[in-house]
Parts: C-alpha cells; structure tokens; sequence
C-alpha cells in the first residue's frame, strides 16, 4: 500500500518560514520523481516544485528563490522549504508521485499553510 504523509503546514506571518514534509512508503522511493502541489480555496490545484529521483529540481515562477525542495532517499522523505512567505502562499499542500513505473498517481492527504500576520 503506498502511503505519502505530509507534515509541518501550520501558521505562519508574511515573511517566515515553514518546512514541509513527506514521508513516503509502498513505493521504490529513490526511483521516483516527486512534487509539491498547492490548493487554494476556489482555485486550482497547482504545482509548486518537482524533484526527480536523480535530485533534479523545477519550480513555479511564483515561487522561484524562495522555495527549495529537496529529498532523502534514505529516509524516503521529500522536503519543501519555503521562505519569504506571502498571503497568497496560503494553500493546502500535497505531496505527489507517480511511483517509479509511472503507472498512477499518488497523493498525500494535504497539510494546511496559512500565511497572515
């Protein structure tokens, strides 16, 4: 059973800083590319950041030098640190694989960030 838990969203002023992270289980996870994706309230659910499994990264242009994504294989986590946060961060934050194989996809449950003073 694959399992992608997220962890560390919570509340936050503009201009701090959260570490997001998810711990994945089920899958080869060091074969696997890996992505942060966001969801506000009556938008769409967007990428923010993609990691392949050879530690290469992209971002979103709104989050360009400010979020980092970054991964463990050893732990078989994958981080997304965020700086420099803004209102508009504010999002639920998934994590999200398509495995190895690339056969489906794979989603955590969400961890919440709310960025306001």
């Amino acid at each position: 059973q694959v399992q992608l838990v997220e962890s560390g969203g919570g509340l936050v002023q503009p201009g701090g800083s959260l570490r997001l992270s998810c711990a994945v289980s089920g899958i080869t996870f060091s074969n696997a590319d890996m992505d942060w994706y966001r969801q506000a309230p009556g938008k769409q659910r967007e990428l923010v950041a993609h990691i392949t499994s050879g530690g290469r990264t992209n971002y979103a242009d709104f989050v360009k030098g400010r979020f980092t994504i970054s991964r463990d294989n050893a732990r078989n986590t994958v981080y997304l640190q965020m700086n420099s946060l803004k209102p508009e961060d504010t999002a639920v934050y998934y994590c999200h694989t398509q495995g190895a194989l690339r056969l489906r996809d794979y989603w955590g449950q969400g961890t919440q960030v709310t960025v306001s003073s």
